[in-house]
């Protein structure tokens, strides 16, 4: 028998003659023959049982190969660690992107919310995982450029501790008020503003946030002075202000946009450069005359430093190829978010750029978290 070719030779059986002969010789030699047929198939069937899972193998190994890095990465299922509680824009983002991610990776991706001190505590413990690219970070600018520039005293320097990957959605901050909030426009809210200095108070998710300095850019350029009050999440401020505990509201666009159109709160104006997809009727602060307030959004992947190059590459191709998803550009346009694919050495430029902007921008404001 040979494994190329089944083959099954065929002996002459000699029957005992004389005395010597047996009854029933013919009938056990047939039932050898049949015993050993039935072996010889069973061989065969699983001969070519094993051939289809060695081609199955074959065919996973080869899709997970074309993301792979060298060394096998990735090994393990992603975690991607988003820095605020679920339901902002940063979580948002993290759980469209992670879908099309996982399918370009050959590996899950789960999303691990760790919020708290306007993103430190998460981006922390991002900086101080094993850098082997089984651990990321999807955050707003605020992990980015706002806390290198508002905080001089850091655990940590994104710059140098951060490997950026790709700045993958854009999109604009909301100014709103709770259903019963008295003023409905700007101009009214700038009036009792200087009627009533540093009496007026507007919700964000924490000091030296996105939202905070927004709030304090609008304060700087329209002349006023407003509080700012810190919440966890969206739904902690919602709840917030439809108590009357604070007056104001700054939040991503997409993330209030429902609550808006439920009637819960009312937009006085967006932060962006333009016009938001989310609330496509609220004029900017610019078009209401305050173009210095203008703050964009945006939202972007990282490693830890000293994350091998090829894990990097394999991360940045992985993540281009997620982005030119259909479904995920729908999902993030239809929340207010802009897909975009920044690379690697443009978010780097982009985020000191911001820095030294912010900075700046502080020190007038008089903002300082340390």
């Amino acid at each position: 028998m040979a494994w190329g070719k089944l083959e099954i030779c065929s002996l002459p059986v000699r029957q005992p003659a004389g005395p010597l002969a047996r009854p029933g010789a013919d009938s056990m030699t047939q039932l050898s023959s049949r015993i050993l047929g039935v072996l010889l198939h069973a061989l065969l069937v699983l001969r070519r049982w094993g051939q289809g899972v060695l081609l199955c193998l074959a065919a996973v190994s080869g899709a997970h190969a074309q993301t792979a890095a060298k060394g096998g990465w990735p090994q393990r299922p992603i975690r991607m660690v988003v820095p605020f509680t679920a339901g902002g824009g940063s979580d948002i983002v993290a759980r469209v992107l992670a879908r099309p991610l996982s399918q370009e990776l050959g590996q899950p991706v789960f999303i691990d919310n760790r919020p708290g001190a306007a993103t430190v505590i998460g981006t922390q413990y991002v900086v101080r995982s094993v850098p082997d690219g089984h651990t990321l970070l999807l955050s707003g600018s605020t992990s980015f450029s706002i806390n290198p520039a508002l905080r001089k005293k850091l655990p940590y320097d994104p710059a140098r501790d951060l490997a950026p990957i790709a700045i993958v959605a854009r999109s604009s901050l909301a100014l709103v008020g709770g259903k019963d909030t008295p003023w409905h426009s700007l101009p009214e809210l700038i009036a009792a503003a200087k009627a009533h200095p540093g009496r007026i108070r507007y919700g964000t998710f924490g000091p030296g946030s996105g939202p905070h300095l927004a709030g304090e850019m609008l304060a700087a350029a329209a002349g006023i002075r407003l509080q700012a009050v810190p919440y966890r999440n969206t739904g902690q401020l919602a709840v917030a202000l439809s108590a009357g505990e604070v007056d104001l509201g700054i939040e991503v666009a997409g993330a209030l946009a429902p609550l808006v159109n439920a009637g819960r709160l009312h937009a006085l104006a967006v932060f962006g450069a333009g016009r938001s997809g989310a609330l496509p009727g609220v004029r900017t602060l610019a078009e209401q005359g305050l173009p210095d307030a203008t703050f964009e959004a945006w939202f972007g992947l990282a490693a830890p430093a000293r994350t091998p190059a090829p894990v990097l590459d394999a991360l940045s191709r992985a993540v281009t190829r997620a982005m030119d998803d259909a479904a995920l550009q729908a999902n993030l346009r239809a929340q207010g978010m802009d897909p975009v694919t920044v690379g690697p050495e443009a978010f780097r430029k982009e985020a000191e750029s911001e820095i030294s902007r912010y900075r700046v921008q502080a020190d007038r404001a008089g903002i300082s978290l340390d």
